[in-house]
Order: C-alpha cells, then structure tokens, then sequence
C-alpha cells in the first residue's frame, strides 16, 4: 500500500516542522544540481530558513553572475512590455486626440458659417445660441474697455487742468513781483546818485556835477556885460 497524499499546509509542530524544511531543502538542492548535470543547465537556488539562514546552490562558479544574468533578462523582458504597453497607449492617445482636433475643426467651421447641411435643426438653434451669447459677451466686454478708456481720459484731463492751475499761479507770482523789483533798482539808483561827492566849479561856486551847458541867470549876463564896458574885455582865463 503505497504512501498516502500530503495535505500541503503549515505544519504546527515545530519539531516536525524543522525535520521537514531539513529533509525538503536536502532533496531540493540535489534536485537543482542533478538538472544542472544532466541537462547542462545554469541553475541557482537560494534558500532562507525561518530564521533567517541562508542555503544556496549555484551550478557555475558565481552566484552573482547568474544574478546579474537573471537581471538583465528579466529587466529586457520587463522593458519590452512596458515598451509594447506604452505603444499601445500613445497609440489610443493619438487617436483620441485626433477625434478632438477634427470635432473642433469642425466646430470652428460652422461658427463660421460654414459646413452646416449637416446640422440638424436642433444643432443649428445649439449653434445660435452660442453665437448670440459669444456676442453678448463681446459687447459687455467692448462696452467695459471704453467705460475704462473714458474713465483713464477723464483722469488724465483732471491732472493737466491741475497743472495748468499751478502753471498759471506760479506765473500770475512772476508777473506781480516785476513792478516791486523795478521799484527797488530805481530806488538804489537814485540812492547811488545822491551819494556821488559835490564838486568844486569855476568861480569858486560849488555844485553838484552837471552835464551840458551850465544855466546862467540874467543877472549874471548883465554883470558880465557891463565889465565888458568898462576893461573893455570879457571875463575869462586869467593868462
């Protein structure tokens, strides 16, 4: 009567437990080096216990080339699907976004006017209403930017009729302080005049200085006439 099938579940008891983990791993490594003899085959197999320690078998001489080969295999296969996958993707991203374009195309036809026999009656009263809102709010926008542009003209104008207040004023103080300033430079004229020193003229008399000819009054003409009369010459430079 041969041996009967093992129920395969966790084994409770710890003995039996670790008679079985030694008696399986026994086996499996000589299975792993048996396949790699007879078949000629590179074959790694690593082993932890429960506690952590550590049972190999490796069929060449080195556990991290064969690592190092199982890596690069797996990682190429990994990278061919995920360069298939993305393939794919781009692929129905493309198409998605080729529908977009033409279905916007499209659109932009028949806000023009254009393309529209294949428009239901629904589609066209769609069309205009959005052509009747897209207008409304064109003009709410016009209206608003001259409402702006007015009210920049408006402030602009204010400013400038500020400063031509103050140019005005700044030149009525010019205009008023002219006669003041004339004023005074006749008056330090006159003062400069006044104090010139008195000279001394002909005949002793003194006089302050004057230019021209020198008034003679009646009296004096009489005088010198009757000197004349009487030296029988006229006054002048004694020589």
């Amino acid at each position: 009567m041969g041996r009967g099938r093992v129920e395969l579940k966790r084994i409770e008891n710890k003995i039996n437990r670790q008679v079985t983990f030694a008696k399986r791993r026994n086996g499996l490594l000589k299975k792993a080096c048996e396949l790699s003899v007879l078949c000629d085959a590179e074959v790694a197999l690593i082993i932890f216990s429960n506690r952590g320690k550590l049972y190999e078998f490796c069929s060449t001489s080195s556990m991290m080339k064969t690592i190092e080969k199982y890596q690069r295999c797996s990682y190429a296969t990994l990278e061919a699907s995920q360069s298939a996958t993305d393939t794919q993707n781009n692929y129905h991203e493309y198409l998605r976004l080729k529908a977009r374009v033409e279905l916007l195309q499209r659109s932009q036809r028949n806000l023009l006017g254009e393309d529209l026999g294949t428009l239901s009656t629904k589609d066209l009263e769609q069309l205009e209403n959005q052509l009747e809102a897209s207008l409304k709010q064109i003009r709410t926008r016009k209206t608003q930017f001259m409402l702006d542009q007015l009210a920049d003209l408006q402030q602009r104008e204010q400013m400038l009729a500020e400063s031509n207040k103050h140019l005005r004023r700044k030149l009525e103080e010019s205009a008023a302080g002219i006669p003041l300033r004339l004023c005074w430079e006749d008056g330090a004229q006159a003062m400069q005049l006044n104090r010139l020193p008195q000279t001394e003229g002909f005949f002793g008399l003194t006089s302050s200085p004057q230019f021209g000819y020198n008034h003679v009054g009646t009296d004096e003409v009489n005088g010198g006439a009757s000197a004349h009369n009487m030296n029988g010459f006229i006054p002048g430079w004694m020589l």
